[in-house]
């Protein structure tokens, strides 16, 4: 199930402005310039948003996301007839043959099942041809980031072209290691209409996911920091021998 952030079309369809710096995105886009990437399976591609970066450069994409409503949104931009869209996640993929999965932002993190998570890392093990990579990131737990979800840290006012103004803010709420809860909520100005977003992220340890990878048959050829975030994330580079 995605969070309704994703699934709203109301909130699938103001996502972008709401969080338009996407310079977290240029190291995918580096890494896939560095491993000469041809073909890449964008896992939790949401709007679109890393799918058309990489397809302007002429890269062949398919993005797979279970939420309609950011499928749907991703399908109206321009060049979207470039990706292939699927509507569903990563433990129940096609035939593919790709040469660099990607998994940006929370996605990895919001796979909070573990037993999706196992299933997912087989799904995309197939999907990759040898010599293949897999690339993720999620926070480092010891950093505490959920420390910093509240109302003060996060309310913000967006004027949206179409929409009117929004306000929107996240609050933590609940912790149950190694889960942690937040709630965003939305509130449009036009209408007074309120909208929530519930959200769980699951916190694992560097050893924890570098474990399941080689359970899997990736070898890990790097951790790496996040250039955006520099030692608060963990950015994985696994490949398939």
């Amino acid at each position: 199930m995605a969070d309704d952030c994703f699934a709203h079309p109301r909130l699938a369809a103001i996502y972008d402005p709401l969080d338009p710096d996407r310079s977290d995105l240029d190291a995918y886009l580096d890494m896939a310039e560095e491993f000469e990437a041809q073909r890449v399976l964008d896992i939790g591609c949401g709007t679109g948003v890393f799918a058309l970066l990489l397809a302007d450069r002429g890269i062949e994409v398919v993005g797979v996301d279970p939420a309609r409503a950011s499928i749907d949104v991703a399908r109206t931009k321009p060049g979207s007839k470039r990706v292939r869209w699927l509507c569903g996640d990563a433990t129940d993929l096609p035939p593919l043959q790709v040469d660099l999965a990607t998994m940006t932002a929370n996605v990895a993190q919001a796979i909070a099942d573990p037993s999706t998570w196992q299933k997912m890392l087989r799904g995309v093990h197939e999907a990759l041809r040898p010599g293949g990579h897999l690339v993720f990131e999620t926070r480092d737990p010891a950093r505490r980031a959920w420390e910093e979800w509240t109302r003060e840290n996060s309310y913000r006012v967006t004027e949206i072209p179409g929409v009117g103004s929004v306000e929107s803010w996240v609050q933590l709420a609940e912790v149950s290691w190694p889960l942690v809860m937040f709630r965003w909520t939305y509130r449009f100005a036009v209408d007074g209409q309120v909208l929530t977003s519930d959200s769980t992220l699951r916190f694992r340890e560097r050893e924890e996911v570098e474990r399941d990878l080689v359970a899997h048959g990736y070898v890990v050829d790097d951790v790496r920091d996040a250039p955006d975030r520099p030692g608060r994330e963990f950015v994985f580079l696994a490949r398939r021998p």
